[in-house]
């Protein structure tokens, strides 16, 4: 199969945009992401999956922490710093979340510990135990067919 036919097949699933960080010597590492989900609630397990090549991947090996930061739809240019899609990387200041790294802003924000790391294809995943999570009520910042998007209610039907 086509690398591009299966990388266009899945940019056919929206998702939630996220900046995963991590923290090593007291210098915080990000990256954008998308390949984030639930997995358990008892315990609460979350799985990331990280790229071979992405620098965070070591970062986090070493740390055996990370966050979730799902984004809110105003923090696209956030998104896309950590994707390294801006012209000039902008500093990022972090606020903390059981003394972890989290961005201010985000719709949800996720402190975990490394539970386990699976090795699969070029991909690593990581599974999270979750310690800590705060929320704000903001729309999230949505990725579909390679563009950022909104989020739009649609009407319930009237009865």
């Amino acid at each position: 199969m086509d690398d591009r036919l299966f990388r266009h097949a899945m940019s056919k699933f929206a998702t939630g945009v996220t900046v995963i960080a991590t923290e090593t010597n007291g210098d915080v590492h990000g990256m954008t992401a998308n390949a984030f989900m639930s997995v358990s609630l008892d315990p609460k397990l979350i799985v990331i999956s990280i790229g071979e090549r992405a620098n965070i991947l070591s970062k986090i090996k070493d740390s055996g922490i990370f966050t979730v930061n799902i984004l809110a739809d105003d923090q696209k240019e956030l998104s896309m710093n950590f994707a390294g899609q801006l012209k000039e990387t902008k500093e990022v200041s972090f606020a903390r979340l059981n003394d972890m790294p989290v961005i201010d802003g985000a719709v949800a924000q996720m402190a975990c510990e490394v539970s386990a790391t699976h090795v699969e294809g070029d991909h690593t995943l990581f599974i999270g135990r979750v310690k800590d999570v705060y929320l704000e009520e903001k729309d999230p910042l949505l990725f579909f067919n390679g563009k950022y998007r909104s989020m739009i209610a649609v009407e319930e039907p009237i009865s």
